[in-house]
């Protein structure tokens, strides 16, 4: 290796890929000889100590970095990460299981110098492409995806969902703070945040089989999915963590009437203690959804889950004297009865909102495992 600059980097999120390392790390060397690169892995701090084999690796090649996140998780944001944290002028992203084909990236990179293209995408559903490696559930899912998709990607785009491609660090810089970040499609998001259209083009390529570890894609995904598209619809005027707060506090209204009335039905409790039990039986079920799904990237463990419970729970109890305080200061004004009902549940859902993600979660701030 010279002492010149990377020219490409290769941003690979990994998680529990500790035993596809050495295979790809060797495969690069080979399809990547005489060109002047680096690899960044970045790992959401696998259990199975993926980031510690990689600076092994780094010990002795200087061409590969790592990135370790704590506390945090989500393909593209880890993606992002990566990329911010390279100076080369051009950016590859692929995943860590072998599944991608390292020999394009070559003539990837020879495409975006030598023609006018933005993005060169590696594409499993044009001719010559193939998505074998895909189960027969990730292919019904990467389908349904791409269809829900069309509205915020060219309709030429045959593969949006794909998780392989190279693009301009200047097409990264001037969209990079329009990316939600939400989710596991990093692709989709950089053309539906693009402020212009992007010249691309995509290349065949044989999606193979898993080598080792497990697939990063859980049991979440389809929610991920839905709020990068919700942050593309709504995401300048609502903040799409926002709508899964409401969505998930509308969840908790059902939760509380059902412990309500067991209570009162079953158990034979009075109503003040009923109510009092089912409220704190809401408050936590809607604190434990938001850490898994509102706020997942940032979810808390351990005793940072006790105190995220109480400062929550605090939260929202204040947050619930200002929806009565607010509704009856309407009502007395003459205003409509459900009007003012409405006013006093936005007024205490914006203050929780508010507050738990300035306190509970503190967002902008690396989480603690």
């Amino acid at each position: 290796m010279n002492n010149e600059p990377a020219e490409l980097s290769i941003i690979v999120p990994v998680f529990n890929e500790r035993g596809n390392v050495d295979e790809l790390l060797s495969s690069l060397e080979k399809n990547l000889a005489g060109l002047n690169w680096e690899v960044i892995f970045v790992d959401d701090d696998s259990p199975d100590d993926t980031a510690a084999h990689v600076r092994q690796h780094g010990r002795r090649n200087p061409r590969v970095r790592c990135i370790q996140r704590l506390g945090r998780r989500g393909l593209s944001a880890a993606c992002i990460e990566g990329m911010l944290a390279s100076s080369a002028p051009y950016l590859a992203v692929m995943d860590g299981d072998l599944q991608h084909d390292e020999s394009l990236l070559p003539q990837m990179l020879a495409m975006l110098k030598r023609d006018n293209l933005d993005i060169v995408v590696g594409s499993r559903y044009v001719a010559g492409g193939s998505a074998a490696g895909l189960n027969v559930d990730r292919a019904v899912i990467s389908r349904l995806a791409t269809r829900l998709s069309r509205r915020f990607i060219p309709e030429e785009l045959r593969d949006p969902m794909s998780g392989f491609f190279m693009l301009r660090r200047e097409v990264f810089d001037d969209n990079v703070r329009n990316l939600s970040g939400f989710g596991f499609k990093i692709l989709l998001d950089i053309f539906a945040s693009a402020k212009r259209e992007l010249n691309f083009v995509e290349l065949p390529f044989e999606f193979r089989d898993r080598r080792a570890g497990q697939s990063k894609l859980d049991n979440q995904v389809a929610w991920d999915f839905f709020m990068l598209l919700a942050d593309k619809l709504f995401g300048r005027v609502i903040p799409v963590r926002f709508l899964s707060f409401l969505v998930v506090g509308g969840s908790g209204v059902f939760v509380h009437m059902a412990v309500l009335t067991v209570l009162i039905k079953v158990v034979a409790l009075s109503f003040f203690w009923s109510q009092a039990a089912a409220t704190v039986v809401a408050m936590t079920s809607n604190y434990a959804l938001n850490n898994i799904i509102t706020y997942r990237d940032l979810q808390l463990r351990g005793i940072d889950w006790l105190r995220g419970w109480l400062t929550f729970s605090l939260a929202c109890s204040i947050g619930a004297v200002a929806n009565i305080g607010i509704a009856d200061y309407l009502f007395r004004m003459d205003t409509s009865w459900p009007v003012a009902g409405i006013a006093g549940v936005l007024v205490g859902a914006v203050w929780n909102y508010v507050i738990t993600r300035a306190y509970t979660w503190k967002v902008g701030a690396p989480a603690r495992r």
